[in-house]
């Protein structure tokens, strides 16, 4: 599917969804737990949807409700399949992590997005702990001989996806011994490792860490079935708040202004660049804005980079955005992919390995833009073409891997959206 976009007068509210990695997080803790929990306000998405799938498929026990997941945990068998995680990152990292539970042999498998995507370093830090598992290269899919983990030591690099860290943190209360986590290079991402550690604590399990993330000590433990009650997504509020920003005022509803989601952290960067920035509880209000350029580090928020970069398309002077490395493993390289869609449509950007550098324009000019199936791709760029009219969002389906009713949204403030097959 194609939507073509059109220059747009926006005005409006828009609750945004909850929050996929707390739904996902939710999940695995509520599976891991003997008893029955509840996920309050899930997100159902592609990938929340492909946790479910192969948590499903180790035994246990999902009933969906409209507002609510009932989930029965710790009866965990052998597939009798393959595990698909789709092209959900976390699922098929935490599940490689969890699967060294599951008696019998587990064989992960992943989509085309996902199958390019690094998962070495986990399989070598489940073998330091006593898991057979191995991988393709370093690449899905996954083979994992489980149901027994030993515990000890384990090292691993903090600077290729702080979901390995993560998955670590899932399945080490359920050692058979005590578990030591240690980061041979700084962790990147930190916020997502802290919302891990947040999720844990409501499912009963203590982690003790250093200050900086790199050293993790875990006792035996068990988990506790939980009432967990998912927040709205910054990463999906971000969108809307960037297109308030740029072409009219935008009140999104359903946000925890305290939320440990390092997505939060465009708020800051929208005030660097002189936005009207409103906060009223749980919602924030976005007025159009003169933009000016910034200088922002994305090392802990690199799927932001997208948004940030349209926004700084239309600053006034040349915005510098940097620790954006890891951003070319993600579903696309979204670097090249950014540098790509941001040329087409007028605007200056020079690429380095780790920084981009963008100078904006008063009127980018409308293109085709090919989202490379990236799902924060095709968000991204509507913002701009609302900006700019004229513009064609190739595969614009794919925004149903984390926010499905995206294009209704943005109809409903005043997008001008006309959908193509």
């Amino acid at each position: 599917m194609k939507v073509s976009v059109s220059k747009s007068a926006i005005s409006g509210k828009v609750a945004t969804p909850s929050s996929k990695s707390y739904t996902i997080r939710g999940l695995m803790c509520a599976a891991l737990a003997n008893g029955r929990s509840e996920i309050v306000r899930p997100l159902s998405s592609d990938d929340t949807v492909a946790a479910g799938d192969v948590l499903r498929r180790i035994g246990v026990t999902i009933k969906e409700d409209k507002d609510s997941w009932r989930v029965t945990g710790d009866k965990f068998h052998a597939p009798s399949s393959d595990l698909f995680c789709g092209d959900s990152a976390a699922t098929l990292r935490f599940m490689m992590a969890i699967c060294a539970l599951v008696p019998g042999k587990c064989h992960l498998t992943a989509g085309p997005s996902l199958s390019r995507r690094p998962v070495g370093p986990l399989a070598e830090a489940l073998g330091q702990l006593g898991v057979g598992c191995s991988t393709r290269d370093g690449l899905p899919p996954a083979d994992v001989a489980g149901g027994k983990l030993k515990g000890g030591t384990t090292a691993l690099p903090g600077d290729i996806s702080s979901q390995f860290v993560s998955a670590l943190l899932l399945v080490a209360p359920l050692a058979e011994g005590n578990v030591t986590i240690k980061l041979t290079t700084p962790l990147e991402s930190i916020p997502y490792v802290r919302m891990t550690l947040e999720c844990l604590e409501r499912f009963g399990i203590s982690v003790k860490a250093s200050p900086d993330l790199k050293l993790f000590e875990i006792v035996p433990q068990q988990y506790r079935p939980a009432k967990y009650e998912v927040e709205g997504d910054w990463s999906s509020a971000s969108y809307f708040l960037a297109l308030g920003a740029t072409s009219g005022e935008v009140e999104v509803t359903n946000l925890n202004p305290e939320s440990l989601q390092g997505d939060r952290v465009l708020l800051d960067f929208l005030r660097e660049m002189g936005a009207s920035v409103k906060i009223d509880r749980n919602s924030v209000i976005m007025g159009k804005s003169r933009l000016k350029a910034l200088r922002a580090d994305l090392t802990d928020c690199t799927d932001l980079l997208p948004t940030v970069a349209v926004l700084a398309a239309v600053a006034e002077g040349t915005s510098e955005l940097t620790g954006i490395t890891r951003a070319r493993l993600k579903e696309s390289d979204r670097v090249a992919a950014v540098r790509d869609g941001l040329e087409k449509m007028g605007i200056d950007v020079r690429e380095e390995e780790n920084k981009l550098s963008i100078t904006g324009v008063a009127k980018p000019r409308g293109a085709v833009i090919d989202t490379r199936a990236d799902h924060r791709m095709a968000m991204a760029f509507s913002i701009l073409g609302s900006v700019a009219g004229d513009t064609i969002i190739e595969d614009a389906a794919c925004v149903s891997k984390t926010y499905p009713g995206f294009w209704q949204c943005l109809e409903s403030i005043g997008g001008r959206v006309k959908y193509e097959q």
